[in-house]
């Protein structure tokens, strides 16, 4: 059984917020390392709402956008690779 994880982060409002991470990966291609997480609420139409970041390993509670369009389109890959396994 896997132990959940979870990520503690300041919001813009200086509010610690806690996310449930899903699943975390270092893209070779930008030598970033991501982070997909959720807040375990969902959206109107039911689905869980999923967030995905730039993440800092020596320091877990910062988190920087994804920037590219093609960057969007690596981390989207690999997060279909993940789901397939």
């Amino acid at each position: 059984m896997n132990e959940k994880k979870y990520l503690k982060v300041i919001d813009n409002y200086g509010k610690e917020v806690e996310y449930e991470i899903l699943c975390a990966f270092k893209l070779q291609k930008t030598e970033k390392n991501y982070v997909v997480y959720t807040d375990n609420t969902n959206d109107e139409d039911g689905n869980l709402n999923v967030l995905a970041s730039v993440y800092y390993p020596q320091d877990n509670s910062k988190l920087d956008s994804i920037e590219t369009e093609e960057e969007w389109q690596e981390v989207e890959k690999r997060l279909k690779e993940i789901q397939q396994q």
